[in-house]
């Protein structure tokens, strides 16, 4: 079995840095060595512009209502909302934008790890 280069380790979300790449959008981050989750919070009215990127991503809202875009005028837009409880799969690559309907809580998980996540190359 191929070990390891980190330690298993508990977190409390309170204790981890936060950072804020929107002024409406508040995250802390778990960094594995294959993935990375993210509690993320966006106020109500916070919207993230669409962008893609490399990493596969699970949006696992935890509590209030997102409304995602997928796509671009290229592809065509859907759009799909999900509340408490429900989770939406992003592939790699695919374009996706988000505006909180309400205040929202959710645990994004990314794979493989990035040191720059999508939201942080958005203008």
């Amino acid at each position: 079995m191929p070990e390891s280069t980190i330690e298993a380790r508990a977190f409390k979300w309170a204790d981890l840095p936060m950072d804020q790449p929107l002024p409406t959008l508040e995250r802390r981050k778990v960094v594995g060595e294959k993935a990375m989750v993210a509690r993320v919070l966006l106020h109500e009215g916070c919207v993230v512009p669409t962008h893609h990127h490399e990493n596969e991503q699970i949006a696992c809202v935890v509590s209030g209502r997102l409304r995602f875009t997928i796509g671009d005028a290229e592809s065509g837009v859907t759009e799909h909302e999900v509340s408490g409880g429900g989770v939406m799969l992003l592939p790699s690559n695919v374009p996706h934008g988000v505006v909180a309907m309400e205040e929202t809580v959710v645990l994004d998980v990314f794979t493989p790890v990035a040191a720059v996540m999508g939201i942080d190359m958005v203008e």
